[in-house]
């Protein structure tokens, strides 16, 4: 497999791997959770490195899981004091951990090859020159079979409890009462979301990671409001932002993972303003077309209330009624074009007439209007 290929696919791999638990994370509105484990992983892994010495064991793996666990624990905890609210009780433990762990590796490991850098922004393009060396034979670059293992152990978790997930994503006193233990799910969700951002530093950094997990689950969540498509979605924008970015940052020769995750913003603002019906244009143009029906309406009640009295002539005159209205010129004879082109209204004597047909729709309507209200 040539360097190419094997960068693109470890960077697929952290993809889908942080896609698939970010997609819960999102739905539980954790995504700053995210944020603060990402970092203060590192504490833990600090902690790991200095009882065991080693910076290839995979115990280092469970120090991280242990302190992003602790992590959400000391928010959770803070927050149901209710003295301060959840992101400010991230925002004081993501803080005080992650310097902790700088601090330590500055005073400590200055020494060894345990850079606070390298572990924020990695770089994949040296992923490839660390190899897995079995019986002599190298079989490949080891985030490559790290980050497979993590994979698979995500799909493994969904896959397993998928249905608990599910249910305490949603309704978590539901699942309290069929049995499942929302604790449990949720601690085990923090411990798979730890494990998969420690194994994905070494290649692409903790700023990757927290892109991958929070940015395709979200651009899912603004397509569609399945859960099954959602996970299946975050997996595809998350495999395009991994292979685009590759590509765009050997175009232009720039760091690949800064670039990938670039590219995974860009992907959600395209999605965020061009997406049909939930997109930023579709709901503009929504908004105004709803201004647009609710002073349609407005119209055929004034003339409703006026036609036929003895101000029907100064109220309804075409010439006249905008001062009525209070509305612009132009605005109102885009609403007269509009009901005439209806057929809610017709012009007789230059008087503004409602038809039936305009007099059905507009008490129908107006009427549901105040029921909403």
């Amino acid at each position: 497999m040539n360097p190419q290929l094997e960068i693109q696919t470890i960077a697929i791999l952290v993809a889908i791997s942080c896609s698939l638990s970010g997609v819960f994370l999102i739905l539980r509105q954790m995504a700053m959770m995210a944020d603060a484990i990402s970092h203060t992983i590192l504490l833990g892994i600090v902690l790991a490195f200095f009882v065991i010495q080693d910076l290839s064991s995979p115990l280092l793996i469970i120090g991280a899981a242990i302190m992003g666990t602790i992590t959400v624990f000391l928010v959770e905890t803070i927050n149901k004091t209710k003295l301060v609210n959840e992101d400010a009780a991230i925002g004081l433990i993501f803080p005080f951990l992650f310097s902790l762990g700088i601090i330590l590796v500055t005073l400590y490991a200055g020494s060894i090859h345990l850079d606070v850098d390298a572990v924020l922004l990695g770089e994949l393009a040296f992923a490839p020159f660390n190899r897995l060396i079995i019986n002599g034979v190298d079989i490949g670059p080891k985030s490559l079979y790290i980050m497979l293992v993590i994979l698979i152990l995500n799909i493994l978790y969904i896959a397993l409890f998928y249905k608990e997930l599910k249910l305490s994503t949603f309704d978590v006193g539901l699942a309290a009462t069929l049995g499942f233990s929302p604790v449990f799910i949720h601690y085990s969700l923090m411990s798979l979301v730890s494990i998969t951002s420690v194994a994905a530093f070494d290649a692409v950094g903790a700023i990757l990671v927290l892109a991958f997990m929070v940015g395709p689950p979200t651009i899912a969540y603004l397509v569609t409001d399945n859960l099954t498509k959602m996970i299946w979605l975050s997996v595809l924008f998350g495999i395009i932002s991994a292979i685009s970015g590759y590509w765009v940052a050997t175009w232009f020769d720039v760091t690949i993972a800064g670039t990938m995750a670039t590219m995974v913003g860009i992907l959600f603002a395209i999605v965020f303003i061009f997406i049909p019906e939930r997109g930023l244009i579709a709901t503009m143009h929504s908004k105004k077309e709803q201004k647009y029906e609710f002073a349609l309406i407005s119209l055929l009640m004034h003339i409703i209330n006026h036609q036929g009295t003895p101000r029907e002539i100064e109220e309804l005159g075409i010439d006249t009624i905008k001062n009525h209205l209070y509305w612009e010129e132009k605005f109102t004879e885009e609403i007269i074009d509009r009901v005439l082109d209806k057929n809610y209204a017709y012009i007789e004597d230059n008087i503004l007439k409602i038809s039936e047909e305009g007099k059905k729709f507009a008490l129908s309507n107006y009427y549901h209007i105040v029921d909403l209200d």
